[in-house]
């Protein structure tokens, strides 16, 4: 993996997926991005899961990015994403479908709030067409005290694959 160039980009509304990109970046190195929503999500969780995150799933709305990041010269990008309405959040589809992830190697990891990982890594494949996705990371909400070394085995397989 030496060789290669890594960019870890995530949605995090909680902290939770913060929390864990964080981890993923500062075990592998290379660069983290934080994707956000050009119009940040209420503050308040009810009025974003069942207001808005609800609202964006069921009409499939692609939420604006305040600013976006060129993947182009990333090789390994890990993806990460809260579980939304049983898929990932809207801003992470867009994230996936603004860039060209042609030949480049996905890694997604998934925080969730009791649902798990649903089909995420099968749907961010097939938002970022061309890549080739690899099994994902999952936790609920931050982990507990098995989930550093659960997250450290996770990343050997991807550093060893």
């Amino acid at each position: 993996m030496q060789d290669k160039k890594v960019l870890t980009a995530y949605f995090s509304w909680g902290g939770n997926t913060k929390f864990i990109a964080e981890k993923i970046q500062s075990t592998i190195g290379g660069d983290i991005f934080r994707i956000e929503t050009a119009v940040p999500y209420p503050a308040d969780y009810n009025e974003t899961a069942y207001g808005v995150a609800k609202k964006q799933h069921e009409e499939n709305i692609k939420p604006a990015l305040k600013e976006n990041k060129d993947v182009s010269s990333h090789d390994i990008v890990f993806v990460g994403t809260p579980a939304w309405w049983y898929t990932m959040a809207p801003v992470v589809k867009t994230f996936l479908s603004e860039n060209n992830f042609e030949g480049k190697i996905i890694v997604p990891f998934i925080t969730h709030g009791g649902g798990g990982k649903y089909t995420i890594a099968d749907d961010m494949g097939k938002l970022a067409k061309g890549s080739k996705v690899l099994a994902p990371f999952v936790v609920y909400e931050r982990g507990n005290l098995q989930t550093d070394n659960e997250l450290e085995k996770w990343l050997q397989t991807i550093i060893n694959w």
